[in-house]
């Protein structure tokens, strides 16, 4: 589970890792060209129910922190749906997918693709 920290904020955000390794790319590409936008989740399971909603602005310091080692492998689809959410009015909306860890798959060695709703 990766984490950011967002600001002067000390509530860190949990992400599964390759999701946040997805979003990662997105925030990095908007914030370089100076765009601002947000990012929305429902609290996972073990924090207070409800949801949340940051506004992510270049001048704003943040830090992504991974558990693994190892960089995931990324989806180039995952990207494009994230960075055409970050584009829309309504800005990125993680699911749960997005959240909670992919159940391992061994038999399917196929990059997961990301979504967004």
């Amino acid at each position: 589970m990766g984490t950011i920290y967002y600001g002067g904020s000390a509530t860190p955000i949990h992400i599964e890792d390759r999701a946040l390794a997805h979003l990662k790319v997105v925030i990095a590409t908007k914030l370089r060209r100076s765009e601002s936008f947000t990012v929305s989740w429902q609290h996972p399971e073990g924090e207070p129910r409800g949801r949340s909603t940051i506004w992510l602005h270049p001048s704003i310091p943040i830090r992504f922190v991974f558990d693994d080692p190892e960089p995931a492998e990324l989806s180039r689809e995952g990207i494009e749906d994230l960075a055409q959410s970050a584009n829309s009015s309504g800005g990125i909306s993680l699911v749960a997918e997005h959240i909670e860890p992919a159940p391992d798959d061994t038999a399917d060695d196929a990059p997961q693709t990301v979504t967004v709703n």
